[in-house]
């Protein structure tokens, strides 16, 4: 399995940051409005702020706002999970723009299966019934890549990990989108990447998410302040210390579902 550690080659970020827009067409069915465009010769996916969802839950700031805070966490902690986000103007107004990314159709990193049939290399969630009637199991793969989205999950409170926010790449690695509900200062946690529950995290895991929290009360830290709230960032440095403390990846707190569903 192959580590990767930076998005592939990209225009100059000014190009990225000032260069026009051109959109291609809206990205049906997504609960905010989402475009996919391209800057140059690389495409991207716009989600302008003006049309944004307001949620009851996250009643300060913008979603687009949070998406950006994700990847500089990303970013910290060195893991590549999130593709590249940033602020800009575009077609619509302000708002979220990322690196589009071309998941491998032949590979899947979460998926659902007979129930009790989870295959060499897969971890089980939990079981449950389909659309259909049937008895499935909830499955994913037991791979590094997942597993450090599994640890980021956990730190940026992720209330809405579902099986298709996560991109398989042909290269082994594995994107992470959608995180426009992340950040969030109460327990809301919700993540289909459930698999490791209860397992000690690794020195190496356990030194990033160190490193992430002394970012966060530094550097990272002011990088966040315009896109979250105080009790938001001081909230993500305590996650940190949480599970740095604990050593393991945590059970769910139940103050709120553990589990998304639908989990695609």
């Amino acid at each position: 399995m192959s580590e990767r550690v930076e998005d592939e080659p990209c225009p100059e970020p000014a190009q990225l940051q000032d260069g026009e827009i051109v959109l291609h067409g809206r990205i049906m069915p997504a609960s905010n409005a989402t475009f996919l465009g391209q800057i140059g010769e690389r495409r991207v996916v716009y989600k302008p702020i003006a049309g944004e969802r307001p949620l009851w839950d996250f009643p300060d700031g913008h979603l687009a706002h949070r998406e950006v805070a994700a990847y500089a966490v990303s970013e910290a902690l060195g893991w590549n999970v999130v593709p590249r986000t940033w602020l800009r103007a575009g077609p619509h107004g302000p708002g979220m723009v990322q690196l589009w990314q071309e998941p491998d159709p032949e590979q899947e990193a979460v998926t659902l299966v007979r129930e009790g049939e989870v295959p060499p290399g897969w971890r089980h969630v939990f079981d449950g019934i389909d659309g259909h009637d049937r008895p499935v199991s909830l499955v994913h793969e037991d791979t590094e890549p997942l597993r450090r989205m599994a640890i980021f999950d956990v730190v940026v409170n992720n209330a809405d990990r579902k099986g298709g926010h996560v991109l398989a790449m042909s290269d082994g690695h594995r994107f992470g989108v959608d995180h426009g509900i992340a950040l969030h200062h109460e327990p809301k946690l919700r993540t289909v990447l459930w698999g490791w529950l209860g397992e000690p995290l690794s020195d190496a895991e356990l030194d990033a998410v160190r490193r992430l929290e002394a970012a966060v009360r530094g550097a990272l830290g002011d990088v966040l302040a315009p896109l979250l709230t105080d009790v938001e960032v001081e909230a993500l440095a305590r996650r940190c210390r949480r599970l740095t403390d604990a050593g393991v990846l945590p059970e769910p707190r139940g103050e709120w579902p553990a589990i998304p569903w639908p989990p695609f």
